[in-house]
């Protein structure tokens, strides 16, 4: 049998998955086609951006599947048209490029290699950071992303911390689950790295109370979700000395307005939410597999669940 794939990205990626998918699909043994004009009766399959053409799910009652580009799914989960299954994208595209950004941000933190590559007044003057061990990092998320950033930072020897809110079991991480431990968690953390979905449960975890709990002069990096941190607790934070420093791609409004705080402030890096960007020959082959699974009959994988909310 034959199924159709509906094309529901963003035009302008339309070129590349033109060409990749179809081939993905032939490897993974899938006889599909892949279109953009699919009518709703026809659409077996639908490859899904918020910023593609489809809001409105309810004509598509044919359609097995709703497989989503983007590893965040907040923007749609609550879309009440939306009762087709969901998948959101966590391949490996994503979770190497998330674990780089993580890795050298933190090696970057780690080294305080800012301070020899902002400096300007010619001075020698040594510094020796303390060894990987000595360092406590905590990664807040252990979804597929954040178990794989973590996974990197214990290979290289941190003392890492992992937060979430169902319990996990990670190999050389200290796993703690549900916002009872969430103090625990934070508490002389001098790294905090946040991976964590956007739900109402998430939505500032980082204020001025949990910003205290961390080590004085701990750095905060952020490629997960702008939603997650109070900002003007944060740039307070920042005033007083409790927090070093910021490393931010993400932010409430992106881009981040001109005029905001974020870009003047000397203790704040500002990246264009370019952590881990959908890749796609990954994405594509990520894809495929989801459509292989569903037309034998196996577990989809990366199901969003309606309920959490990722």
């Amino acid at each position: 049998m034959t199924v159709n794939v509906l094309y529901a990205g963003s035009q302008a990626r339309w070129a590349d998955y033109a060409d990749a998918l179809p081939k993905a699909l032939a490897e993974k043994g899938v006889a599909a086609r892949l279109g953009r004009d699919f009518t709703p009766e026809q659409t077996d399959y639908m490859v899904f951006a918020p910023n593609g053409p489809v809001s409105d799910f309810t004509p598509y009652k044919r359609c097995k599947a709703v497989l989503s580009l983007w590893a965040g799914v907040e923007t749609i989960v609550g879309n009440q048209t939306l009762t087709q299954p969901l998948t959101r994208m966590a391949d490996e595209g994503l979770r190497r490029g998330m674990t780089e950004y993580v890795v050298g941000h933190a090696m970057r933190h780690h080294l305080g290699l800012d301070v020899d590559i902002r400096r300007t007044d010619r001075i020698w003057e040594p510094h020796v950071p303390p060894l990987a061990p000595e360092r406590k990092v905590t990664v807040m998320g252990l979804g597929a992303l954040g178990a794989a950033a973590a996974e990197a930072l214990v290979a290289l020897g941190f003392d890492v911390t992992g937060w979430s809110a169902r319990p996990k079991d990670i190999a050389g991480v200290y796993c703690l689950a549900g916002f009872d431990n969430l103090p625990v968690a934070l508490d002389g953390a001098e790294i905090v790295v946040l991976l964590l979905p956007a739900t109402p449960e998430t939505e500032s975890v980082i204020n001025a109370a949990t910003l205290a709990r961390m080590a004085r002069g701990a750095v905060i990096i952020n490629p997960g979700r702008g939603t997650l941190i109070d900002d003007d607790a944060l740039l307070s934070a920042l005033d007083s000395g409790q927090i070093g420093h910021a490393t931010l791609d993400v932010f409430r409004i992106e881009p981040l307005p001109q005029d905001h705080p974020y870009w003047a402030h000397p203790n704040v890096t500002v990246t264009p939410h370019m952590a881990s960007e959908t890749r796609t020959i990954s994405s594509a082959r990520h894809i495929a597999e989801n459509i292989r699974r569903s037309e034998a009959g196996a577990p989809l994988l990366n199901l969003v669940d309606r309920v959490r909310g990722y």
